[in-house]
């Protein structure tokens, strides 16, 4: 096996499908982002659905993903292919008046009919790197199944990022609830809570303004301008 990559500032988080803004920003802030999809699946979250907006308000798309929760995000299979299709026609109708869904049009019809996904992390892991790059994101990604982990909770994660060789930890807010951070600090590792307070809205379809929504909703809207609307504007 090579060598994981190693970075000074380390965000891990579990592949969201189509995440929304906040999850760039986090991307953004990091040398490098590290998934961590070797955990507990959980139903109705953001792994397989995000929201997109449409004339009738906030809507659900969802990769169908079947019933057995007893998985771990990276052994969770898409075992229906018609999902891709009717998602590309979902988001091209909805965003036919966004001015610049042609700008990504060629990204997203090569994700939903070029190719098959048997992986529900496979396919997260490919539409969030690609957006990153369209973002100008700099960050380096890697996996925590490359890191050779043992236990569990808030102690797998410390060991992850001391291999990572980090030194600041870029974390959701929610996290504040849980990290111990004495350990953390023991181990030289700072923490700094990411805030997703104050972005500015957007031109955006079908108002009112809704910032929940999935990050095509700011890429099909504001194009090459997307980045100003999540980091630039600080």
């Amino acid at each position: 096996m090579s060598t994981p990559p190693a970075g000074k500032t380390v965000a891990v988080l579990q592949s969201n499908y189509l995440p929304w803004k906040g999850y760039f920003d986090i991307i953004n802030d990091v040398d490098l982002f590290i998934f961590y999809d070797d955990v507990q699946f959980t139903k109705n979250d953001w792994r397989n659905r995000n929201l997109i907006k449409t004339p009738s308000g906030a809507a659900w798309i969802t990769v169908p993903v079947g019933q057995d929760i007893r998985r771990k995000i990276c052994e969770v299979t898409i075992p229906d292919t018609r999902w891709a299709k009717a998602h590309w026609k979902t988001l091209s109708q909805n965003y036919a008046r966004a001015p610049h869904l042609g700008r990504y049009r060629a990204l997203f019809e090569s994700v939903y009919l070029g190719r098959t996904w048997t992986f529900l992390s496979e396919l997260n892991r490919h539409l969030i790197e690609s957006i990153a790059g369209e973002l100008g994101i700099g960050a380096r990604f890697a996996d925590s199944r490359d890191y050779d982990l043992q236990g569990g909770g808030s102690e797998r994660l410390l060991q992850l990022l001391q291999k990572a060789g980090t030194r600041t930890y870029v974390s959701g807010p929610s996290a504040r609830n849980y990290l111990d951070e004495a350990a953390f600090a023991g181990a030289g590792i700072e923490v700094a809570y990411k805030s997703y307070e104050g972005y500015p809205e957007y031109p955006q379809l079908f108002p009112p303004f809704d910032h929940r929504v999935s990050i095509v909703d700011l890429l099909f809207n504001a194009g090459p301008e997307a980045p100003r609307y999540i980091w630039g504007w600080r």
